[in-house]
């Protein structure tokens, strides 16, 4: 790391500061420099020894979908399940594990009393948009047959495909998920609010990182509402939303626009802003006292529906 600290570290709180900086010494290059397969290895999440939230059972699932059986895991609910909420893990399309959103799965069950299933859908740049929307898709469809009730959400590059499952089943007239829960979600392509300017520095994920990995799903692709759910003409009939951003993050500003507009075309939706904290923040579960808060916000929002 530089000796220049960016102007957008100062709104960051004691313990995001302190992180910001442990991963930006672990980062031997940004990630747009070090490629997609040196990356993955770089920012790998290995499973904890002893998880932060046990849970009384935890299973491995093989989900059939046009591309093959996909790993997904499926974390029960210490009682009835209240319904299942298909997770979607972010990573900017190519990046992103199982493992490194196992706590959050973990404490979201064990919160909300509903089932939680992670699915492990085709990365880019090996797999291009459509792939892993395709991936949701067939997931969701999967759990349908199952469950009655399904829920669906995911963060950064997971709540861009939640956002865009949901999309996809209003324009198809399939039954929609009862709920979307989208966290940092990226919604847009245009890069064109503050945030991508007043937060370009910002730990984890630069605004250059971000063009890049966009990139990277999208390839040489016409960009439509179901790659950026922005582009959508209207949002109308869409599920509930909770949306929860983070205060130093290029994406803030696109995702509460995002809120703005599905409360402005009729659907119900919550923002919550977390200050403080980067992009990222939501799945270091024991690391941030905002993301114990952030998890409470989706079990509540769970429980609720």
């Amino acid at each position: 790391m530089t000796t220049q600290i960016p102007l957008c570290w100062a709104r960051l709180d004691s313990h995001a500061f302190l992180a910001a900086q442990a991963i930006a010494a672990a980062l031997p290059a940004p990630v747009r420099e070090l490629g997609a397969e040196t990356a993955r290895k770089v920012l790998a999440s290995p499973p904890a020894d002893v998880p932060l939230t046990p849970l009384a059972r935890v299973e491995d699932l093989a989900v059939p979908t046009r591309a093959g059986r996909l790993r997904a895991r499926r974390y029960h609910a210490p009682a009835t399940p209240g319904g299942v909420l298909l997770y979607l893990h972010g990573g900017g399309f190519v990046l992103g594990t199982l493992d490194g959103v196992d706590e959050a799965c973990r404490a979201i069950a064990a919160r909300s009393g509903w089932d939680v299933v992670s699915l492990e859908y085709r990365l880019a740049p090996e797999h291009p948009y459509p792939a892993a929307l395709e991936d949701a898709i067939d997931t969701f469809t999967w759990l349908r047959e199952h469950d009655d009730r399904v829920a669906v959400g995911g963060d950064s590059a997971g709540g861009n495909l939640a956002a865009a499952l949901c999309l996809h089943l209003r324009d198809h007239d399939l039954t929609p998920p009862v709920t979307q829960i989208l966290v940092y979600p990226a919604v847009d392509d245009r890069f064109a609010t503050p945030s991508w300017t007043e937060f370009a520095d910002a730990p984890l994920l630069t605004t250059a990182d971000a063009r890049w990995l966009w990139a990277q799903y999208t390839g040489s692709a016409v960009i439509d509402e179901y790659a950026a759910p922005m582009k959508a003409a209207s949002l109308r009939g869409l599920p509930p939303a909770l949306v929860l951003t983070a205060e130093v993050d290029p994406l803030r500003d696109d995702a509460e626009a995002y809120a703005a507009r599905l409360r402005a075309d009729g659907v119900p939706s919550t923002v919550v802003r977390h200050t403080g904290v980067f992009h990222g923040f939501f799945t270091e579960v024991g690391v941030f006292a905002q993301t114990d808060t952030a998890l409470d916000d989706v079990a509540r929002h769970l429980r609720a529906h």
